[in-house]
Formats: C-alpha cells, structure tokens, sequence
C-alpha cells in the first residue's frame, strides 16, 4: 500500500511504494547508491520518458559528487535499501535532466553496440538561446517547455567508501596515480598469457588516468612532463599488443605519439614499421626500419630480416599491378 510523505523540500512530494529494509541509512560523501529509475511527465497520462532497466543497467550515484542533477542525491537521502518510491519534482529542481537522459542514452548505446545518432544541431526555439538540440525530440520539448517530473526509484543498494572498488572516473588524483603500477602489472600478466585483448584494456586504462591526471597540470612544467613521460611504456606495450590483434593503424597512432615525446625510441620505430608494413606503407616501413638500426646496431639481424620479407612483398605487388595492368588494356 503506497504511503504519502512530507520531505523538507517543498517542491518534492514523495510516495512510498515499498517501504524497503532497515532504516534510512547515513549517506556520507564517497559512499555510493546503486538504484533502477523510471521517469514520466508529471501529466494526466504519466506520459514515460526513460527506464534504466530498458537502458541496460542500473544507475550509480556517488553521493556529495555534485551530480549535475542534484535532485536525485537529495531523493535518494530520504530511502531505505531496497524501498520503491515516486517523488514528484518542480520544474525548477529538474531542468538539467535533458542532458543527463541524452548521455545516459548514449551511454547505452554504445555498451549494445550501436553508434549515436546523428543528431542535428539547429535551435528549437529562441527560448534555448546557444543551446542545441539533444537529438530526441521529447528531450528537446522538456528543454524549451519545462515541466514538473516524475521520478520512480528502487534504491538496490547503498555502500559506504571503501565497500566498493572504484572506478577510475570516481576516484581522486592521488588515488589515480597509486593505480597505475597495479594496472600495468596486470597488463603484463595478461600479455604474458597472450590474452592481448585484456592487456591492452589495461594499459588502456592507466592511459586514461595519466591522460586525466596530465590535464590538471600545466603543459610544460614539470609535474606535466613527468606525467607525459610516464605514458610512453604504456603507450609501447599498448601498441605491442594492437599489433599482434592486427590493429595496425592504431599502432602506427600510438608510436608515433612515442616518437613525438622520444624522437629516438628504438622499440617505437620498430614496432611502427612493422604496422607500417601490414598496411603498405613500404616507403615508410623501410624508413623506420633503417633507423633502428642506426640506432641499435644489435637489431641488425632482426631488421635484415624484415627488410627481405618487405622486398619480397614489395616484388609480389609489382607483379600482381603489372596483371591488373594487362587486364586493364586488354
């Protein structure tokens, strides 16, 4: 049986579904709450607008985050674990919901495996002013028409900071930093195994964190350098890894930003020439591969090789033009 009740804010009204477990818990800041939502037009007809079980997954709030839509910290605050409730909100706590349900959507369709859509950028209405269109057209309605909202919310679970492991978009710079050994002992364990895929998401992600860690500082000074330095090994065995899936125009990007930050660097060129050869860039392949040995006289052996087989390739594909050649004049 469902239960009306007073909130201290008077433009929420909520109504119990489900009274849930236990008592309301003390939402400290870090802590996180993982809950289902559904939202609706706060009309005669309840008119739905999302469903995070049709998005694919539940939503994870870390609480005291400053989440641009600030309202549903202050919702959640007032739940039980596993309680079900509908909080009606004025049009004034939920105007950034437009913005959160377009990402929340693209989010989803990127995790089943579909592109976002192409959405066009023209201006509804004077009313947006600079702002443009989200691309779904009832996203833009509640930007140029704003309104009351409907929020039902199953709160799944609430966990204090250190219950969970984090993220490395929820975690703090010190604690980004403290990660990135562990990812790349891991992405070594994972190489070792050949599970290159695996390894390369993990070499990956200490990128990320170093990428975000590099953008609090500024470039050139010497807390940026060090960080910029600190991404060529993950950069290397990254590319390591993509040449072996054969993802050999990712592993050309990602030596060549080597080569910008160590114009020198052997196992960058080395690697880079091989991906240069996959994708027949043989001028430039032989280019990469003659500075390694310049070099590193050591790996003159290994490049000598290379260098036949590049000949030997290079003479297959003159001879397969010349056939396409005759049948072009034929």
């Amino acid at each position: 049986m469902s239960q009306k009740m007073a909130t201290e804010n008077p433009l929420i009204s909520k109504t119990v579904l489900y009274a849930g477990e236990g008592e309301i818990p003390i939402f400290e800041s870090g802590s996180k709450a993982t809950f289902h939502f559904k939202t609706f037009k706060a009309d005669e007809d309840k008119t739905p607008i999302d469903c995070s079980k049709e998005l694919g997954q539940p939503f994870e709030l870390l609480i005291g985050k400053k989440f641009k839509l600030e309202v549903w910290e202050e919702l959640i605050k007032t739940m039980r674990e596993k309680e079900v409730a509908r909080f009606t909100c004025n049009k004034l706590l939920v105007g950034g919901y437009p913005i959160v349900s377009k990402s929340l959507r693209t989010i989803a369709k990127k995790a089943k495996g579909e592109l976002p859509e192409e959405h066009s950028h023209h201006e509804h209405s004077c009313s947006l002013s600079a702002m443009k269109s989200t691309g779904y057209p009832d996203l833009d309605e509640l930007l140029v028409n704003e309104q009351d909202l409907v929020f039902e919310i199953e709160l799944l679970k609430y966990e204090k900071p250190g219950e969970f492991l984090k993220e490395t978009w929820q975690m703090d710079a010190e604690e980004k930093l403290s990660i990135v050994p562990g990812l790349k002992k891991a992405g070594n364990k994972l190489y070792e195994e050949k599970k290159y895929k695996e390894a390369a998401e993990k070499y990956a992600e200490a990128l990320g964190c170093l990428e975000q860690l590099c953008l609090r500082e500024k470039p050139g000074d010497e807390p940026w350098l060090n960080l910029d330095q600190m991404k060529i090994p993950f950069l290397l065995n990254f590319a390591q890894c993509k040449l072996f899936l054969g993802d050999y125009y990712e592993v050309i990007e990602h030596t060549s930003t080597v080569l910008e930050k160590d114009k020198d660097n052997v196992k960058a060129l080395f690697r880079r020439a091989k991906a240069h050869v996959k994708c027949w860039n043989p001028q430039e392949a032989k280019d990469d591969f003659n500075r390694v040995v310049v070099l590193d006289a050591s790996l003159a052996k290994a490049v000598k090789k290379e260098l036949e087989e590049l000949e030997r390739l290079t003479r297959e594909h003159n001879a397969q033009d010349r056939v396409r050649l005759k049948e072009l004049f034929k």
